[in-house]
């Protein structure tokens, strides 16, 4: 199979393209990048002659159309994806290339959807938000809810500390992650609740009890699974992705800044350097007001007829506390690749996660595969029976 991975050698493309460099079965991996330098830098680096870098600007569509051709298929890392993930998808669609992507904008991943019946005339997979979150998180959402008979409720969650960009980046200016963030933390964003999508302020807490742990308030965040989880399970009646952090004061000052961006005083790009900033300087604060996992997926519904709660994690949290956000966000795209040219994934359409066939043990051991020793993702399942 004949790989394209545009960004490639960005933050997260790097890990992906090292970890897909290993495997077997390819025939060739085109490294793309807007940085020709450095993506032909990185590919050279991985010393395999099945491995080439080129510079690619994905907004020249007449080259981008020309690569797509000569490719099976492409996996997208270029944010941010509210403005390139739709047109490298339809693209890619048209020139009969399987698509996978971190895309973690509910925007974008919205409107990709509308390319579901294109996706299957073609007979390709259209993978979307493989990554950390969204893609870890609704796989652990899966694997609760596959404890359950009925499912009312779905959230995602995880740790904003631990979401610390890559230092080693062929990306220059202000950092897509950090400019992600700041855009799904003004404004409004699609949520699913009372079985209606509608539109909250992120931020705004929400109550919820972790079987085992107890009552905890985390914060609305604009990211896809809100909107996945019940555009692929119709059945479920509220949906949120939720963000948490160890700092208080970190809470506070993202306020204080969102507020700033929405009175015309701060610009968004100061405002994603001062998030990466402050993000730094979070990871090593020992000051904690929140015992949830770093990552997790809840459910909640009916079990043998009673109410029951479930959250899936992973073992060793503190091990994926440490992880990069490139490791954490690149590897289980390659994964899903590796499980996509093996025959482990046969739907065709655009899919989420969570409804493209995968299954969550599986996915998970390869990962760890990928890792190594030194991290197991092994998931952990905690139940309530609620009186």
């Amino acid at each position: 199979m004949r790989i394209l991975i545009l960004g490639g050698s960005g933050g997260m493309g790097r890990f992906a393209s090292s970890a897909i460099a290993k495997f077997d079965n390819f025939d060739s991996l085109i490294i793309a990048d807007l940085n020709e330098e450095a993506a032909k830098k990185f590919a050279a680096s991985l010393d395999n002659e099945k491995i080439s870098g080129i510079g690619i600007d994905v907004t020249d569509e007449i080259l981008l159309k020309k690569v797509l051709s000569q490719n099976d298929v492409v996996l997208n890392l270029t944010g941010p994806f509210f403005k390139f993930a739709y047109p490298i998808l339809k693209l890619a669609l048209e020139e009969d290339c399987h698509y996978l992507d971190i895309c973690d904008d509910w925007e974008p991943t919205e409107k990709m959807f509308t390319l579901n019946d294109l996706a299957k005339e073609k007979g390709k997979l259209a993978l979307l938000g493989l990554g950390a979150s969204p893609g870890i998180t609704n796989l652990l959402a899966l694997k609760a809810m596959n404890e359950l008979d009925t499912i009312s409720k779905v959230y995602t969650g995880w740790d904003m500390s631990s979401a610390t960009p890559e230092e080693e980046s062929s990306q220059i200016g202000t950092n897509a992650a950090m400019v992600h963030a700041i855009e799904q933390m003004i404004g409004k964003v699609k949520i699913f609740k009372d079985k209606k999508f509608k539109m909250a302020r992120p931020l705004d807490k929400v109550a919820f009890e972790y079987p085992e742990i107890g009552e905890f308030k985390a914060n609305i965040f604009g990211h896809p699974e809100a909107i996945t989880f019940p555009h692929h399970y119709p059945e479920i009646s509220e949906s949120f992705n939720l963000m948490h952090g160890d700092n208080g004061l970190f809470n506070i000052v993202i306020k204080v800044m969102r507020f700033f961006i929405e009175i015309k005083l701060l610009s968004k790009n100061a405002a994603a350097r001062i998030l990466g900033w402050l993000e730094m300087l979070d990871k090593n604060s020992e000051d904690s007001e929140n015992d949830l996992p770093p990552v997790y997926g809840f459910a909640k519904g009916l079990k043998d007829g009673k109410e029951t709660l479930v959250a899936a994690t992973l073992d060793g949290d503190d091990e994926y506390k440490d992880m990069s956000m490139g490791e954490a966000t690149g590897y289980p795209l390659a994964v899903g690749l590796k499980m996509l040219v093996e025959g482990k994934i046969t739907s065709t359409g655009v899919l989420a996660p969570e409804a493209c066939g995968l299954d969550p043990d599986e996915f998970f051991h390869e990962l760890s595969n990928i890792f190594g020793e030194s991290v197991q993702m092994q998931t952990i399942v905690t139940k309530k029976v609620i009186a």
